[in-house]
C-alpha cells in the first residue's frame, strides 16, 4: 500500500528529551515554514547541494522517494528534476540532534544536479594556499 504525502504526520515538538532521543521524526521549521537540506550522493556522500523544505515538500519526498523541496526565490514548490529531468532518488533521510536540518542521501539521476550542469552545485573551492588580504580566491575542482 502507497502511503500519501496527506497520511503523513509529524510528532510534536514537546520536549528536549523527545526531540534528541526519540525515534519520531518532529522537523524543527524556521519562521519562514522551512528547514535546510543537504542533498549527498548516497554511494560518495559527496555533497550536491542545499536547498530547502517545507512540511509539505517533506511530506512529498517520503511519499515520492524522490527529492521535493521549496523553491525560496521562485515560491513554488520545485519537484528536483521534474523540468531537467536530473531527479534525485532519495535512498536515506537523516535528521540531525535537534531536528532543524535534513540530510538526504540520494541517487542523482540525468547530467547532474547544479542548474549550471555540473555533477554537484559545489564544483569551487577556496584556494586556501592563495589567501591575500581583501580577496578569497576560489579554484575550480
Amino acid at each position: 500500500m502507497q502511503v500519501t504525502a496527506e497520511q503523513f504526520q509529524f510528532a510534536t515538538r514537546e520536549s528536549k528529551s523527545n526531540i534528541e532521543q526519540g525515534l519520531a521524526l518532529a522537523p524543527k521549521f524556521d519562521a519562514d515554514g522551512l528547514i535546510p537540506a543537504i542533498a549527498l550522493d548516497h554511494e560518495t556522500n559527496e555533497p550536491l547541494m542545499v536547498a530547502y523544505m517545507n512540511a509539505e515538500t517533506l511530506k512529498m519526498t517520503l511519499a515520492l522517494g524522490q527529492a521535493v523541496y521549496y523553491s525560496r526565490s521562485r515560491k513554488e514548490i520545485w519537484h528536483k528534476g521534474a523540468t531537467s529531468g536530473e531527479f534525485q532518488v532519495v535512498k536515506e533521510i537523516r535528521v540531525d540532534c535537534d531536528q532543524d536540518a535534513i540530510v538526504l542521501k540520494v541517487e542523482q539521476l540525468g547530467g547532474g544536479c547544479c542548474h549550471t550542469k555540473a555533477p554537484t552545485c559545489f564544483y569551487r573551492k577556496v584556494d586556501m594556499e592563495n589567501l591575500q588580504e581583501g580577496f578569497v580566491p576560489l579554484v575550480r575542482d
